[in-house]
């Protein structure tokens, strides 16, 4: 591909991709970067099996001047379409050599730092999980939210597909990972912007809007709550609720920017699959 004259590069962002849907597969096969220097983030559930999720990245890793990925649930599920049986830490820890073969850059690498057009950032990819601390309304535990949750139908697949082996439990292994990445972002330099890319939201206000509001158990942990203060955050991006929108939290741009399955995006005006630009920030943005 030819950048056209004048184009400036751009940092673009997309998540949930589901290509085990024939739709976004082609979505993901159309999609096309539109300068040389474009860098783009994946902010995770690209598939279920590591076929399928080497595919897609590596296919954008072909287009993109650079392709930054961070692990959504579906990826992490033990799925039984996958001849790829690995559980837990085992399973992510051989997608990021997947992306390392690929030239992907994995929450387990250096943090690059865009120069672009709206840098210079630091971009973060981030695998924090969830500890069942954005519970409804009226619990205050895990096990009266669960309750709740069965009771209503609305329960993630991950309580049966995601596995923490050799941790104890889904909260035990986001309590790790969000210790480890909140020592990384701490190291980083005091004057340094960030762009954080995780699949869940930092903060629990962005699942203010569902229409099931139980399914928040599994969408981040109050752990992270003030990051975006914190770690000097231009853009928090994520992905996850399938509700891809701009939202604003202490004058920080939460930016969703899912594709969803195509039950969901087929009812929308906007065309689906569009790549969405986190520096330099769009015309109209804040």
């Amino acid at each position: 591909m030819t950048s056209r004259a004048g184009d400036a590069a751009q940092l673009l962002a997309i998540s949930d991709l589901h290509i085990g849907y024939p739709e976004n597969r082609a979505l993901v096969e159309a999609m096309r970067p539109e300068t040389d220097d474009d860098w783009l983030l994946v902010a995770g559930d690209v598939a279920e099996t590591v076929e399928a999720i080497r595919w897609a990245l590596e296919t954008l890793a072909g287009r993109f001047r650079k392709v930054i990925w961070a692990p959504g649930n579906h990826e992490l599920w033990t799925h039984p379409s996958d001849p790829v049986t690995l559980r837990g830490v085992a399973r992510y820890e051989h997608l990021v050599e997947v992306c390392r073969d690929l030239g992907v850059l994995t929450p387990e690498d250096p943090y690059p730092v865009w120069e672009g057009p709206g840098g210079p950032v630091a971009v973060a990819p981030l695998f924090l999980l969830y500890d069942y601390s954005f519970l409804p309304s009226g619990c205050t535990t895990k096990d009266q939210g669960l309750e709740y949750a069965y009771g209503t139908g609305v329960v993630c697949t991950d309580e049966h597909l995601l596995h923490p082996d050799p941790y104890p439990s889904r909260e035990a292994w986001c309590r790790a990972r969000v210790a480890e990445t909140e020592r990384r972002l701490e190291a980083l330099p005091d004057d340094l912007p960030t762009v954080l890319v995780n699949h869940y939201p930092l903060d629990r206000h962005p699942t203010d809007v569902l229409w099931h509001p139980e399914f928040a158990m599994w969408c981040g942990t109050t752990l992270t709550a003030d990051w975006h203060r914190r770690f000097r955050v231009e853009t928090m991006v994520y992905g996850h609720l399938h509700i891809p929108r701009t939202t604003w939290l202490d004058g920080v741009r939460f930016e969703e920017v899912s594709v969803g399955y195509p039950r969901e995006w087929r009812k929308r005006p906007e065309p689906p699959g569009r790549l969405r630009r986190i520096a330099p920030r769009e015309v109209g943005a804040r």
